[in-house]
């Protein structure tokens, strides 16, 4: 039965997020991991209104918009790989999160 590593990268730098995407993916490669993704989600536009008053009459700064990127990646397998991935320093900006799921094969009984 493997472990399935979900990783979910999100950025509000969506080059960056790419850019960490992509080296995850060559080192998979390089090594002959199973990795399935990255799967694009689609990007979450928020809005943060500002409190502060800019005088006696009222005026509110203006709302502060920006955008979250979204990828995921499943590594099959591989416990080590994903276990180096997590453990490793990724730029400011970039956040991860990891899930990890024993997944049964089909046939198998259990």
């Amino acid at each position: 039965m493997p472990f399935v590593t979900t990783l979910t990268l999100t950025s509000g730098d969506r080059h960056r997020l790419d850019d960490v995407v992509a080296d995850i993916k060559d080192r998979a490669e390089r090594k002959g991991v199973e990795l399935k993704g990255p799967h694009p989600k689609q990007p979450t536009e928020l809005r943060v209104p500002q409190s502060k008053t800019l005088g006696p009459d009222g005026d509110r700064f203006e709302s502060w918009n920006y955008t979250v990127y979204t990828r995921t990646m499943e590594i099959i397998g591989y416990e080590d790989f994903a276990r180096d991935v997590t453990e490793e320093a990724f730029p400011p900006g970039v956040h991860v999160e990891a899930g990890i799921e024993q997944r049964t094969q089909l046939g198998s009984g259990s």
